[in-house]
C-alpha cells in the first residue's frame, strides 16, 4: 500500500519553493490578468476584498485602484512586501497579512469579494482551500479566479517539469483548477452560479533561452527544479522546455510570444 502524501510537508516544500528566486519579477508581467478579473467581478467602491495567495499583488492593486478596501494575503511574507512596495508607490491603502489559504484567519462572510490570480490553485489541499474561500465570502458575494488550464502553455510546462521531477501520485495537479467540471466539484454546493471565460495571456520574451533564464532564476518551481537536478538531467529539462516554447511561439524568428490559456472564473456565492 502506498503511503498517502503528507500535505503539510508538501505545503512546506512549496512555500520554500515560492520563497526562492523572486516571483515578483514574473508576477508584475501578469498585471493585466488582475485588471481583467477585477472588471469581470464588477467591483464596487468600498467593497471588502481579499486577495488570496496574492503573490506580489496583481489582483490586490487592481481592486484597490477601484476603491475597494483590500486585504492582501500570502504565506510568503517577502512577496507581500513586494506588493506593499507597489501599493505605497501608488498611494493605495491596502492591508497586508501573512495567511495560509487553507486556514484563512478571518470570520465567516468577512468579504464581499474573494480574488486569486494563479495563486490558490497551487494549494496542496484543493477542497480545503476552496472551502475557505467560500467561507470568508458573504452570501451573494463573488469569488474571482484566474487559473491556468491543463492544455495551455503553463499547464504543459508543469507537465514537462513533472516528467523530470515526478510529483506525488496522489496529489491533484494545480491545473485541475483550470478544468470547469472540477470547479463545480470544488464550489458547487456553495455556488449560485459559476461563470467561466477562456482567456489567453501572452508571455513575451526575447527567445526561449531568455524565458528559461528568467524563470530558472526567479520563478520558484522552475528555480527549484533546476537546482534539484544533476547537470545532465537539468540539460534535458532545458531541452524539453526549449522545444515546448519554440513549438508554441507565434512571433517567428527573433522574438518569443507564447499564448497561455487560463480560465477567468466568477463564482456567485449562494
Amino acid at each position: 500500500m502506498t503511503t498517502p502524501t503528507d500535505l503539510n510537508a508538501l505545503k512546506t516544500r512549496q512555500q520554500t519553493a515560492w520563497a526562492s528566486g523572486d516571483y515578483a519579477v514574473i508576477g508584475t508581467t501578469l498585471q493585466i490578468v488582475g485588471e481583467q478579473l477585477a472588471e469581470a467581478c464588477e467591483l464596487h467602491w468600498d467593497e471588502r476584498v481579499i486577495d488570496v495567495a496574492a503573490g506580489n499583488g496583481n489582483a490586490t492593486l487592481a481592486a484597490a485602484r477601484r476603491g475597494c478596501r483590500v486585504t492582501s494575503t500570502d504565506y510568503v511574507p517577502a512577496l507581500l512586501e513586494r506588493g506593499a512596495e507597489r501599493a505605497r508607490a501608488e498611494r493605495l491603502d491596502v492591508q497586508f497579512q501573512a495567511a495560509d489559504c487553507e486556514a484563512l484567519p478571518f470570520d465567516n462572510a468577512s468579504f464581499d469579494v474573494v480574488l486569486s490570480t494563479f495563486g490558490v490553485m497551487f494549494s496542496p489541499d484543493q477542497p480545503k482551500a476552496a472551502a475557505e474561500m467560500a467561507r470568508v465570502c458573504r452570501p451573494g458575494g463573488r469569488i474571482g479566479l484566474a487559473n491556468w488550464t491543463p492544455e495551455g502553455f503553463i499547464g504543459q510546462l508543469f507537465k514537462t517539469l513533472g516528467r523530470h521531477l515526478p510529483p506525488p501520485p496522489d496529489v491533484q495537479p494545480p491545473s485541475r483548477w483550470g478544468v470547469e467540471e472540477h470547479l463545480h466539484t470544488l464550489f458547487g454546493d456553495q455556488a449560485k452560479a459559476i461563470d467561466v471565460t477562456r482567456r489567453l495571456f501572452n508571455f513575451r520574451y526575447r527567445s526561449a533561452a531568455h524565458f528559461i533564464e528568467v524563470f530558472r532564476t526567479w520563478y520558484g518551481p522552475v528555480h527549484k527544479a533546476f537546482a534539484a537536478l544533476p547537470e545532465d538531467k537539468a540539460k534535458a529539462l532545458e531541452t524539453d522546455m526549449t522545444a515546448l516554447l519554440n513549438g508554441l511561439n507565434r512571433a517567428g524568428p527573433g522574438a518569443l510570444v507564447v499564448p497561455s490559456e487560463y480560465l477567468e472564473v466568477v463564482i456567485t456565492r449562494r
